[in-house]
């Protein structure tokens, strides 16, 4: 569960760094230059823009995909009880509950009447 959510965590951040170099219509956008400088001229504005579009999507469908294993494990963990293994160090494993007979109901009494009445 940990390796997963260590992915899930570097997707997040490259999604995040790949949604900010595209270049928008106004605004902030494309703060990773224009279309000649961001890359040093390598890629044209439209190759460069499609690559992104391109990568943006394929780390979108992995952040949902991580998602989704991450809910699927947690909901798991929590119908079956914590992820501690029972020979983990510090750690003492859950008594077994203890059933006991039932208790056998009580005897009705007789009220005694006072000597004297």
């Amino acid at each position: 569960m940990v390796i997963i959510l260590v992915i899930h965590l570097l997707i997040a951040i490259a999604l995040v760094g790949a949604i900010l170099l595209q270049k928008k219509e106004g605004g902030l956008g494309g703060l990773g230059g224009g279309g000649s400088g961001g890359m040093g001229g390598m890629m044209s504005g439209r190759a460069k823009s499609d690559l992104l579009s391109r990568t943006t999507g394929i780390l979108a469908a992995a952040f949902f995909v991580t998602s989704l294993v991450l809910a699927v494990i947690g909901s798991h963990a929590t119908q079956q009880g914590p992820l501690v293994p029972a020979s983990a160090p510090g750690v003492e494993a859950p008594a077994a509950p203890v059933e006991s007979a039932p208790a056998e109901p009580a005897q009705p009494t007789t009220p005694t009447v006072p000597a004297g009445q």
